[in-house]
């Protein structure tokens, strides 16, 4: 299949989490995808959206809660499945022939260990671009960044809540543009 080459899919994943290790019997499990495109040439940003998913073998701790703004209740009301999630992806976004851009490894790792635990293809190509790592390598830093002080860097407003996945990805395509255009 062709590579479309025109926009960049920008994903950030959050997922359940603890103050500590998980409880008995939990994992981390992907709760959002936020997701938007970046038009390369344009540095327009569009399709901004985040998709709440319903963890199978956990729930939102009050850590969770805190860092995300994501309750139980909101999984529950506009939650869907993670099969359904990665059909969106698939379906909606071209995630399988399009580039995909997200702020370091976490959200790479954390798919493909949720497809693998779960059965599900892997909803993307191997066109991943780790936009922490090659941030770092533009501004010949000498340590990778977060996202908050790659945007502090480039005196770049974070807008919106960090740690929910529909405003992360956003900030990530506002330094992804910044990479391509400098």
């Amino acid at each position: 299949m062709a590579k479309i080459l025109d926009k960049i899919l920008i994903v950030d994943v959050e997922a359940t989490c603890w103050e500590g290790k998980p409880p008995h019997g939990m994992e981390s499990e992907i709760i959002e995808i936020g997701i938007c495109l970046l038009d390369v040439k344009s540095g327009e940003i569009s399709e901004n959206r985040g998709i709440l998913v319903k963890p199978e073998k956990s729930v939102i701790s009050p850590f969770c809660k805190e860092l995300t703004s994501i309750t139980q209740e909101m999984i529950d009301a506009e939650g869907i499945s993670f099969k359904e999630a990665c059909n969106v992806l698939r379906n909606e976004y071209k995630s399988q022939s399009r580039a995909w851009a997200s702020f370091g490894a976490y959200d790479f790792n954390q798919f493909q260990k949720q497809c693998n635990l779960t059965g599900l293809p892997y909803p993307f190509n191997s066109s991943h671009i780790n936009v922490k790592t090659l941030f770092a390598l533009k501004k010949k830093l000498i340590h990778e960044q977060g996202m908050a002080g790659a945007l502090a860097i480039l005196d770049i407003p974070l807008e919106g809540k960090h740690h929910r996945g529909v405003d992360d990805a956003k900030n990530i395509a506002k330094i992804m543009n910044w990479i391509l255009t400098n």
